[in-house]
């Protein structure tokens, strides 16, 4: 839900080399049921936290959600999780 701006600051201070989405409008946060309501500071709304692999065709092959904004995927879960979702390769 932040702004491009805000999310460029953050990514900055962390040292993360990645992009983070930004939703300022709520659509994606919307179309993946990730509204959080009065969850927030304040009781503001916010999108809950989320990990997804999503494969090259578009499809989701592993979510993770949660209702706490300090709970994440262990790296061994997303590990174990990339490891199950892993396709063939063609031969």
């Amino acid at each position: 839900m932040d702004t491009p701006e805000i999310n460029r600051r953050q990514r900055q201070k962390l040292g993360y080399t990645y992009t983070f989405l930004s939703d300022p409008k709520v659509e994606v946060i919307r179309r993946y049921d990730l509204l959080h309501h009065g969850a927030g500071p304040k009781g503001t709304d916010i999108a809950r936290p989320a990990e997804f692999f999503i494969d090259s065709n578009g499809i989701i092959r592993w979510v993770n959600l949660t209702e706490n904004i300090a709970v994440r995927a262990r790296p061994e879960q997303v590990l174990e999780a990339f490891e199950l979702t892993e396709q063939p390769a063609s031969r």
